[in-house]
C-alpha cells in the first residue's frame, strides 16, 4: 500500500547565486524517502521555488535542513528582486497529496514552525488552513508591507508571530509556513516591455478585481529578459484552468494590441489543471511530462529531477 504522500514548495529569496542555490538543492536530497521533482530559478524575481515530496516525517526534516542551509547564505539585506517577499526563506507550505488531511498538513506545518522559531529565533507567521486567526489565513494580507515593512509589522501587538520574537531580524526577515491545498503557479511572458500594461492585464483578469476566480495576478518587467510578465497564483485550478487564465490573458493583451510570447509553469501542475488541453495550447513550450505533479504521485519517493529552466 502506498504511503501518504506530503508535498512541501518553499519560496527561497535567492534566485541569482547558482553555488548557493546548488547547496539548498543538497539540503533536500541529503534527507532519505524525499523526492525533489522540481527547482525553478528566476533571476528578476530574485527568487527560487523548490517542490518536493514524500512522507510526512522525511518531508518535515528536509524543510528543516533546507531552513538551516538558508540562513546560513541568504542576506536580505542586500536582496533586491520583483517579487513581494518577507524574508530568507520567504514562504514554507505544506499541501497534503495522498492518505492525508488538510488536518494533518495543519499538524506539520505547525510542528516545523515552532522549530524554526526555537531553533533560530525568528518570527514565524502561520497562513492557509494552518492560520490562528481568520485575517492571517490570506499570505497576501500576513506579507503585506513586505521585508521593508516587517518592523512596524512585528512592533503592532495585533501582528505578533504565532512563534518566535517579535524582533525584526535584518538579515533574515520572518518566514511563512502554512497549509493549503494544490496551487499552480503560471505565468504568461507578453510581446511589450510596457510594465504598465502587464498591470492593466493582471487587474482584469484577478478575482479581486472582478475577473476569474481563484486567481491572483501582477504584472512585472523581467529586466534580464526586457519583456513584462503577468504572473498568475491558480488558488483552484478546478475552478480557473490553465487554458481559462491563458486564453483571459491572450484576450486582454490582444485588446491592447499586445501579443503573447509564451507561458511559464513554476513548479508542478497536476494534469487536471490543463481541462483537456496540450501543455503547448497554454504556451508551455518546453513543457516535460516530469512536471504533471500526477508523475511523482505515482513514482517511488525518492529519484532524481531536472531543474526547470530559468
Amino acid at each position: 500500500m502506498p504511503a501518504p504522500l506530503l508535498e512541501c514548495v518553499p519560496n527561497v529569496s535567492e534566485g541569482r547565486d547558482r553555488d548557493t542555490i546548488a547547496r539548498l538543492e543538497r539540503a533536500i536530497t541529503v534527507v532519505r524517502g524525499v523526492r525533489l521533482a522540481s527547482v525553478h530559478i528566476d533571476p528578476d524575481h530574485h527568487r527560487s521555488v523548490f517542490t518536493f515530496l514524500g512522507a510526512p516525517e522525511p518531508v518535515q526534516a528536509a524543510a528543516l535542513s533546507l531552513a538551516r542551509a538558508v540562513f546560513e547564505t541568504v542576506d536580505m539585506r542586500a536582496h533586491h528582486g520583483i517579487h513581494p517577499r518577507l524574508g530568507a526563506l520567504d514562504v514554507l507550505p505544506f499541501v497534503p497529496l495522498r492518505d492525508l488531511t488538510m488536518a494533518d498538513a495543519v499538524t506539520v506545518a505547525r510542528a516545523v514552525a515552532a522549530r524554526l522559531a526555537a531553533d533560530h529565533q525568528l518570527p514565524v507567521y502561520l497562513y492557509g488552513a494552518a492560520a490562528t486567526a481568520p485575517e492571517r489565513r490570506s499570505l497576501l494580507a500576513v506579507r503585506a508591507g513586505q521585508y521593508e515593512g516587517l518592523p512596524t509589522r512585528l512592533a503592532d501587538p495585533s501582528w505578533r508571530p504565532d512563534y518566535g520574537p517579535a524582533r525584526f531580524d535584518a538579515r533574515l526577515g520572518a518566514v511563512l509556513v502554512g497549509a493549503r491545498d494544490i496551487l499552480v503557479a503560471y505565468n504568461v511572458w507578453l510581446d511589450t516591455s510596457d510594465v504598465a500594461a502587464a498591470r492593466a492585464i493582471a487587474r482584469a483578469v484577478r478575482e479581486s478585481a472582478g475577473g476569474l476566480p481563484a486567481l491572483q495576478a501582477m504584472g512585472a518587467r523581467l529586466e534580464r529578459r526586457g519583456i513584462a510578465q503577468v504572473a498568475m497564483n491558480l488558488l483552484d485550478y478546478r475552478v480557473t484552468s490553465l487554458p481559462r487564465a491563458f486564453d483571459a490573458v491572450r484576450a486582454e493583451a490582444a485588446r491592447r494590441g499586445i501579443g503573447v510570447r509564451r507561458g511559464e509553469l513554476v513548479g508542478l501542475a497536476p494534469r487536471a489543471a490543463f481541462a483537456g488541453r496540450s501543455p503547448e495550447s497554454v504556451g508551455l513550450v518546453d513543457f516535460r511530462p516530469e512536471l504533471y505533479l500526477d508523475e511523482h504521485i505515482a513514482a517511488p519517493p525518492e529519484g532524481n529531477f531536472r531543474p526547470s529552466p530559468a
